[in-house]
């Protein structure tokens, strides 16, 4: 059985520090070893709401990108969260593939596309992988975050 190395984004703004944790928890429960960025403190992006709590962690699975997604949205929906919804809201717990080895996979979004848009996705991606290389953009994620962090809404590391 061969693991791929992916990456993932949290982040929950409707009580925020326990469904984190409840993610990392059942996290852990499924694919073991978690490695963790720090966790930022985001402003609301795209409506008013209370401020979000987002990390990004590493983890070494198995399952395919389209297992995992299913796995994480099973996750998100024992938080409350309701999935059917495209607009921007507040979230009890919101977790996306980021990057999934060097698969480039426009359907499923993969490298995804909030990793050059969003500084609370970039800026602990490059603190928990550095020296990773984004699979379209061929550079490093610090390289990304420090040519684009001029750019980007900068989160408060807490």
């Amino acid at each position: 059985m061969s693991f791929s190395t992916v990456y993932l984004s949290l982040g929950s703004n409707v009580s925020p520090e326990k469904n984190i944790k409840f993610a990392l928890d059942q996290l852990c429960k499924i694919f073991g070893d978690v490695d963790s960025s720090s966790t930022y403190l985001t402003k609301a992006v795209g409506f008013k709401g209370s401020d979000f709590l987002n990390l990004v962690v590493r983890i070494d699975t198995a399952l395919d990108p389209v297992e995992l997604i299913a796995e994480l949205h099973r996750i998100e929906e024992m938080t409350g969260r309701v999935t059917a919804t495209k607009a921007f809201n507040d979230r009890t717990l919101d977790i996306d593939v980021l990057i999934y080895d060097e698969v480039i996979n426009l359907d499923l979004n993969i490298p995804r596309d909030e990793i050059l848009k969003y500084g609370f996705v970039l800026e602990p991606l490059a603190e928990i992988c550095p020296d990773g290389i984004h699979p379209t953009e061929n550079i490093t994620f610090l390289e990304l975050w420090n040519s684009l962090k001029e750019n980007l809404e900068v989160s408060e590391r807490i």
